[in-house]
C-alpha cells in the first residue's frame, strides 16, 4: 500500500479510539477537524520512507510511529495557532481550531490528541513489543524539553534566543524524531539517522521562514508576516532572503549526502529530492531570486 494511504489510514483507526456516541461532540468534532483534511505529512511520509529504505520494516510498528508524529504534529499547530501564541485565525486554508470551536475546546483538543498519539504508539507496539521502548522515548524526546518541539514554542519566550537552537528544537527534533523512529522501528540503529531529520527539519523551517516573507495567505493556507509581527527568530530576518535561499540550498545538500548505508538508499535519495523541491515552490524560489 502506497506511504501516504497507510498514514491516512492508520490515523483513520487512531482517531476512532478518540469517539464515542456518549462522548462530548464538540471535542470529538474538533479532532477530526484538526488532523483531517491533512497537509503534506512530510514528517510521518518521512518515517515511513526510513522504516522502508532500512529493510527490516515492520508496518504496524511503523504505521502507529508515523501516525504519533503526526497527531504530535497536529496538536502543536492547535495550540500555536491560540491567541497566547500566534493568535493565528487560519490553519491549512480554513479556520484554525480556536477559530472554529472556541479556546477552551482547541486547548482541550490540543491536549487529547496528544494522549491518542502515545495511545495510537501503545496500539501499534504489540507487533515488536521489544522495539516500542526505543521508539518511544525517541518520540518523547522530539515532544518535550529540553530539546523538543516544545522547547522550541517555548524559546519564543526567551528574551535572548540562538536561531538555530530555536529552529533545531520547533522544527527540527520532531524531523529528526521521524527518521530515528522510522530506523528504529524497522530495526535499525536510529543515531545514524538524527543528522538527516535534523538537517531537513530545519531546511523546512527556513523554507517557511521565506515562505512567510515571500508568499500570501492563500499560497500558504495560514497567516502569513507573523515573524516580523510577533518579532519572531527567522532566517529570513537574520540572513536575507538570498541567505535564506543559501541556507536552504547548503542544509539539503548535506542531508542528501548524509543518508546512511542501507538497502533503500538511493530510492530514498531520489525521494528526498523530489521531497525538497515542495519545500520552496519554484514560484516562491524565483520571487526569491
Amino acid at each position: 500500500m502506497e506511504a501516504s494511504k497507510r498514514i491516512e489510514n492508520a490515523l483513520k483507526h487512531a482517531l476512532r479510539h478518540a469517539q464515542s456516541t456518549d462522548g462530548p461532540p464538540l471535542l470529538q468534532q474538533a479532532l477530526s477537524y484538526a488532523v483531517f483534511p491533512g497537509g503534506a505529512r512530510v514528517r510521518p511520509r518521512l518515517t515511513v520512507a526510513v522504516a522502508m529504505a532500512c529493510g527490516g520494516e515492520c508496518p504496524r510498528l511503523t504505521d502507529a510511529a508515523a501516525s504519533a508524529i503526526e497527531l504530535l504534529h497536529c496538536a502543536s499547530l492547535v495550540h500555536d495557532d491560540l491567541p497566547c501564541f500566534d493568535d493565528a485565525g487560519l490553519r491549512r486554508g480554513k479556520p484554525s481550531v480556536h477559530a472554529a470551536f472556541g479556546e477552551r475546546i482547541a486547548v482541550l483538543a490540543g491536549d487529547a490528541l496528544i494522549v491518542l498519539a502515545f495511545d495510537a504508539l501503545a496500539r501499534g507496539g504489540s507487533e515488536r513489543p521489544e522495539r516500542l521502548p526505543g521508539v518511544l522515548g525517541i518520540i518523547t524526546a522530539g515532544v518535550g524539553s529540553p530539546h523538543g518541539i516544545v522547547a522550541g514554542q517555548a524559546w519564543e519566550s526567551e528574551e535572548h534566543v540562538n536561531l538555530s537552537q530555536y529552529q533545531q528544537s520547533k522544527t527540527g527534533a520532531l524531523f529528526a524524531a521521524a527518521t530515528m523512529a522510522g530506523a528504529a522501528a524497522a530495526d535499525g540503529e536510529p543515531r545514524a539517522w538524527r543528522h538527516l531529520g535534523a538537517c531537513l527539519g530545519e531546511a523546512y523551517q527556513v523554507a517557511d521562514d521565506l515562505r512567510d516573507v515571500l508568499a500570501c495567505a492563500e499560497e500558504c493556507g495560514k497567516p502569513v508576516g507573523q515573524d516580523v509581527a510577533l518579532d519572531r527568530p527567522s532566517a529570513a530576518r537574520e540572513l536575507g532572503v538570498q541567505g535564506a535561499v543559501a541556507r536552504l540550498r547548503a542544509l539539503i545538500e548535506d542531508a542528501l549526502a548524509t543518508i546512511p548505508a542501507c538497502p533503500g538508499r538511493e530510492a530514498l535519495q531520489t525521494l528526498l529530492i523530489a521531497e525538497s523541491k515542495r519545500f520552496l515552490p519554484k514560484d516562491m524560489a524565483q520571487r526569491a531570486a
